[in-house]
């Protein structure tokens, strides 16, 4: 029997292959890389001539103010929910002949959830027939 003692190894990790592995990595990742230095996207935005349009019989025209306050065919609507809008919008239809377009201008600083406000009633009274007004000059709410 040999019972002598023996010197310990050392438990070690050998970090040689992982430095290859993350150097090969590396150069993997500069070679198959481009870099572009446009930040942004081109975007063409609609435009609109006014004066091209042919002017629309019975429209129903709702304007929308930087405060969120809804004009009817220049009646205000009292307040800003959605069921008193199209109760007003129901009023004025009833008034009409026939089937309106819907014009629906709306102020630039107006928030975009009072105009998607607008289209989800227009839906709701099947309105088909709408347009939304993306520039006019010198337009300004009723009094």
């Amino acid at each position: 029997m040999n019972f002598r003692n023996r010197p310990k190894e050392e438990l070690g990790i050998d970090l040689t292959p992982l430095v290859d592995v993350v150097f090969m990595l590396l150069i993997f990742f500069m070679v198959t890389s481009t870099f572009d230095r446009t930040s942004n996207l081109k975007i063409e935005l609609p435009t609109t001539n006014i004066t091209a349009t042919a002017p629309i019989k019975d429209k129903l025209e709702l304007l929308i103010d930087g405060q969120g306050r809804y004009y009817v065919n220049g009646r205000e609507v009292l307040n800003n929910q959605p069921e008193t809008l199209f109760q007003a919008m129901t009023q004025v239809l009833n008034e009409m002949s026939d089937v309106p377009a819907l014009v629906i201008s709306a102020d630039a600083n107006a928030t975009h959830q009072s105009v998607v406000t607008a289209m989800e009633i227009a839906g709701r009274l099947g309105l088909t027939n709408f347009s939304i007004a993306t520039s006019q000059t010198a337009r300004k709410t009723p009094q």
